[in-house]
């Protein structure tokens, strides 16, 4: 029985790109109108979407991960030694709560999930495929091996594929190859044995059409394509965010610290001739105390609501790890059209060599936008918009427009004579050109050369875009090769404008004010960028392609550094930019939507695109706007400060709490006859002081919080943990001391007191310490607020219910209860005191480290084409 192709790992290995094209075919499946939707349905139901997950842990997976830190396994053990010694009751509720701590951690990170895929969808990458005779456009993870795919300049190859038939198709393989240079396609075998990049024939999922046209038949899918097996080979992650480099260095001192107080504790209670085990699990409890266990919980849920908040304000976030440095961005690169300007294109003038309205370019360049067969594009647009009647002139080639040539070239048949029409940047143009027709005369192009290019420049400096067009008559030909542009004739030129958008100036002020430089990069001339760059209040002279492509890369930073327009770049020059700047410390976004913004999407520390760019643009973004907008933009940056404050709150409040906890029951252990509190106690607490966290992602943000860009400065952190920490270990001794010495409890009347304390001024410093101002100047949210509370009242009711015996609880005498009102309220006047001399939030804006790598936005890499990557 013959398997189908993507069917199995056995064909996966078949090589579809040797032998004949027919033999392809029918190992495919493929008829020659192309599959029906039908038998298609039929095989997405066989074979599932066409997705490559590696995203990572869901389901199972997620629940387990909640359980695997060394600590938690390494208590786990304990516990059940414990139990097998005769412990049961202590070792079963000690595995009740870490059940239920992993239990709520799972929840939360599942919630969030979900919530993101379901925001993720609503960005879609389509592929055309021909379904039942006729083109039609569907989700790329719709596409089923078969189908016949049309494939044009600025499309993601949607699987692996063979080529049917290609006109000057050029494909970007760095997704595999790690190769720039685009590799040419055609419908020539290769052989069996033929290196990836020598399999002329074969498209790779993941990969993208840089210029041509083609069609291809798929022949894998999914997991089962050449880019689904090297990420299911290849555990291979985005490398980490400037947030996430944070919370490594900021868990790299709470493991130091922890191994210290690990060691220590266990040593001085085996000193006081204490049972091993009991040791053992209060010293693992406290160990956990200290572990930010519901970190990863939080940060998602944080994360998921940001998303979800964003997604209100029309900003898509495709990779939530991008959200901080979103919040933390402090340069925005962006090219102008559709942001800075309207995004309309029309023509507004056809001008003869000599500067006069001329009906006879309008008829060519009417030619050349609608026979050619590249990629729509706005000036082929507007050139259409005021199309007459149909030219009676035939598309014979096409040499297709291409970022390097920076032109397009159709051969047609006008007349009855084949002509080569071509349109382009004017330099280009003029480069191919060695006459120019001046009235009924064609004369020495540098007759008119200087006369030409004034024009052009009055015409770019009133903000229009201008382009050159030429011809040359050919002899009957049926091909159009980039070789035939060569001794053409100029004839005129056609002027677009595309007006600033009126709103513009107001967007950048706004960005400006709250710490985001706006800086504009485009590939158009100079003139033209100038012009644009001071009606939205871009002041300076622009630095173009040429400066930079001289400037050594040791001297770009400081080249760059004062520049705020930069025009006539390539995207080399465009990617350039962005690692000078990151190499200043800049954390950079890069708003693009076009074919050759794909690099610099890649680069940017946040990849921004719209949900009307070309599909690669679509693909390498972390972050889609569903408007073109600097002020729906603007929105998103407050609302990543937003999502990062919050989650800060989390890691600065738990550390002190978990700090001075772990310091205080380290002194008691040395103080007092007994362990201070049970391991299940410990874990109890641990559990109960961290619900109201996980509604964190609710709470309000100060306004002097949003203001400027943040990065996590674990510096910051430290000083916070030890100065509020110190706050709560001097009310837990303060406790002990009232406890032990003043009111001579008993031991089970202790615990339940030093549990209430430790309990209830965690909660209370959540709130007190989320903002710089006083409290009741800066409320909590209602959600976080209600579960403090209640909190508080379940913690306070546990010792009076008949959950006290087996916790290890008794009732609190009046007096007790009243000293540790008296304790809380003295708690809080310390921590407003102390807020005044050190704020909780510094609000201090970190540069990152020049020497950060850069690193990938959310693009074409293992993880990211098709795979719901989160």
């Amino acid at each position: 029985m013959t398997e189908r192709a993507g069917s199995g790992p056995r064909d996966r290995a078949a090589a579809f790109w040797a032998g004949p094209l027919p033999d392809a075919l029918a190992v495919a499946g493929a008829p020659p109108e192309g599959l029906s939707g039908q038998r298609a349905a039929d095989l997405l139901r066989e074979h599932g979407p066409n997705r490559v997950e590696v995203s990572g842990k869901r389901g199972w997976r997620l629940l387990l991960s909640q359980f695997t830190s060394p600590i938690i396994l390494i208590l786990i053990a304990a516990t059940v030694l414990s139990m097998a010694v005769g412990d049961l009751i202590d070792g079963a509720i000690i595995l009740a709560i870490v059940a239920a701590s992993g239990g709520l951690g799972f929840w939360q990170e599942h919630a969030a999930g979900r919530a993101v895929d379901a925001l993720q969808a609503r960005v879609r990458v389509d592929a055309d495929v021909i379904r039942d005779g006729r083109e039609v456009s569907i989700p790329v993870d719709e596409t089923v091996v078969g189908d016949l795919v049309v494939l044009r300049v600025g499309d993601v190859v949607p699987a692996d594929c063979r080529v049917v038939d290609a006109h000057r198709l050029q494909v970007d393989q760095a997704v595999l190859t790690g190769e720039s240079f685009p590799a040419t396609k055609s419908t020539d075998a290769s052989p069996a044995d033929a290196e990836l990049t020598a399999r002329v024939n074969a498209l790779w999922m993941g990969t993208h059409v840089v210029s041509g046209t083609g069609r291809a038949v798929v022949m894998r899918t999914g997991r089962n394509s050449t880019f689904g097996e090297v990420t299911s080979r290849v555990a291979t992650r985005p490398a980490s965010t400037g947030f996430q480099r944070g919370l490594t260095r900021f868990g790299l001192l709470l493991v130091r610290i922890m191994a210290v107080l690990l060691v220590g504790i266990f040593a001085a209670n085996l000193l006081m001739h204490r049972p091993i085990i009991d040791s053992l699990l209060f010293s693992l409890a406290l160990a956990v105390g200290l572990t930010p266990q519901m970190l990863p919980a939080i940060v998602a849920v944080s994360l998921s609501a940001g998303a979800r908040a964003m997604a209100a304000h029309r900003v898509i976030v495709k990779r939530l790890d991008v959200i901080e440095d979103f919040g933390a961005m402090t340069v925005l690169l962006t090219d102008k059209t559709g942001t800075l300007t309207t995004g309309t294109v029309t023509l507004t003038a056809c001008l003869s060599v000599d500067g006069e309205p001329d009906d006879e370019v309008a008829r060519l360049a009417r030619i050349n936008a609608g026979l050619q067969h590249g990629f729509p594009n706005p000036m082929d647009a507007a050139i259409m918009a005021g199309a007459q009647p149909a030219d009676p002139a035939t598309r014979i080639a096409e040499a297709p427009y291409d970022f390097t040539r920076q032109r397009l070239s159709l051969l047609a048949r006008d007349g009855g004579r084949p002509v080569l029409i071509t349109k382009g940047a004017l330099r280009t143009v003029l480069d191919v050109c060695g006459t120019a027709r001046t009235g009924d005369r064609t004369v020495p192009l540098d007759e008119v050369r200087d006369r030409v290019l004034q024009r052009f420049t009055a015409l770019s400096d009133e903000g229009h875009r201008v382009l050159g067009l030429a011809v040359r008559t050919m002899p009957d030909a049926v091909v159009a090769s980039t070789a035939d542009e060569r001794e053409m004739t100029l004839v005129g030129l056609l002027a677009f404008h595309d007006p600033p958008r009126s709103d513009a100036a107001a967007a950048i002020r706004r960005l400006a004010n709250t710490g985001v430089t706006v800086r504009l990069v485009t590939g158009d001339n100079r003139h033209a960028a100038r012009h644009v760059a001071a009606a939205v209040g871009l002041a300076g002279e622009p630095l173009i392609g040429a400066d930079l492509a001289a400037c050594p890369d040791q001297q770009l930073p400081d080249r760059i550094a004062t520049a705020t327009v930069f025009a006539e770049v390539d995207p080399v020059q465009k990617e350039r930019i962005l690692t000078a700047l990151r190499t200043r410390g800049e954390v950079v976004g890069f708003l693009g939507d076009g074919i050759n913004d794909a690099p610099a999407l890649h680069a940017a520390d946040v990849g921004i695109s719209v949900d009307t760019a070309v599909d690669v643009a679509k693909q390498a973004a972390a972050i889609v706007l569903l408007d073109k907008d600097l002020d729906v933009l603007a929105d998103g940056i407050q609302l990543g400060r937003r999502t990062f404050t919050n989650t800060l709150k989390y890691i600065r409040v738990n550390t002190s709490a978990s700090f001075g906890n772990v310091v205080s029951m380290s002194v008691a252990t040395l103080l007092l006859p007994f362990l201070p509190l049970l391991p299940r106690q410990v874990l109890l607490l641990n559990f109960l002081s961290d619900i109201p966290y996980t509604t964190l992602s609710t709470d309000h943000a100060d306004p002097e919080q949003l203001h400027h860009p943040r990065t996590i400065n674990v510096r910051t952190i430290r000083t916070f943990m030890l100065v509020y920490g110190s706050i709560s270990i001097a009310a837990d001794l303060a406790a002990l001391a009232a406890l032990h010495w003043w009111w001579h409890v008993p031991t089970d009347v202790f615990r339940a007191a030093w549990f209430i304390q430790f309990t209830v001024t965690e909660i209370i410093a959540l709130m007190v310490l989320r903002t710089n101002r006083t409290f009741l100047r800066s409320r909590p949210s209602m959600a976080l607020a209600g579960t403090g509370l209640l909190l508080i009242t379940i913690t306070v009711a546990l010792p009076f219910s008949p959950l006290a015996k087996p916790l290890g609880l008794a009732p609190l005498p009046g007096a007790v209860v009243a000293t540790l009102a008296a304790l809380t309220i003295v708690n809080v006047a310390a921590n407003e005191l102390a807020k005044r001399i050190s704020p909780p939030d510094p609000l201090t804006t970190e540069r990152r480290s020049g020497h950060d790598p850069p690193h990938v936005g959310a693009g074409t890499r293992p993880g990211g084409f098709g795979t719901g990557v989160r």
